[in-house]
């Protein structure tokens, strides 16, 4: 018998491929490098643009499961949503009751990362007695001054 996992349970981490910028934010911060990637740069000449512009292009980007830790950190600290969570729990490599699957097969590439977005649930709906978000509100409260000296504790009135 299995148990029932609530909808938001870490499975593997799902990669959306055109969201990333091959910025390796999320290899830096992962605490036992199991991302790795790969990638060039490729020149774009844009119409109107003075000169052209370079663009990072993904080659490879892996996660040894093998490694990973499942904390979250790189899907946490990817600046561009290119890392989700995912529900997936049956991926090779981890083995069954006959001996089916091997370490190797944790390694997983890019493609077979991004089959698993497909499974990514919808984040839960915002709370509905939260107060609006200041970029959403129409009119902003003006601050009076620096805002230096109304700050509990500041140097009031001395020169």
């Amino acid at each position: 018998m299995t148990a029932e996992l609530p909808p938001r349970t870490r499975g593997v981490i799902a990669l959306l491929e055109s969201n990333c910028t091959v910025c390796m934010i999320c290899a830096r911060e992962c605490p036992d490098w199991c991302i790795h990637i790969e990638s060039h740069t490729e020149t774009v000449e844009t119409p109107g643009h003075a000169r052209p512009r370079a663009h990072n292009v993904l080659d490879r980007f892996a996660i040894d499961y093998g490694q990973c830790l499942y904390c979250g950190i790189c899907v946490e600290v990817c600046p561009f949503d290119a890392l989700h969570w995912a529900p997936e729990f049956g991926y090779p490599g981890t083995g069954s009751a006959d001996g089916d699957g091997a370490v190797a097969e944790l390694v997983h590439e890019r493609d077979v990362l991004a089959t698993w977005i497909a499974e990514v649930p919808p984040p839960p709906p915002l709370d509905a007695a939260a107060e609006p978000a200041p970029e959403t509100t129409a009119t902003r409260a003006v601050r009076g001054g620096s805002g230096t000296a109304r700050r509990p504790g500041a140097l009031r009135g001395r020169t």
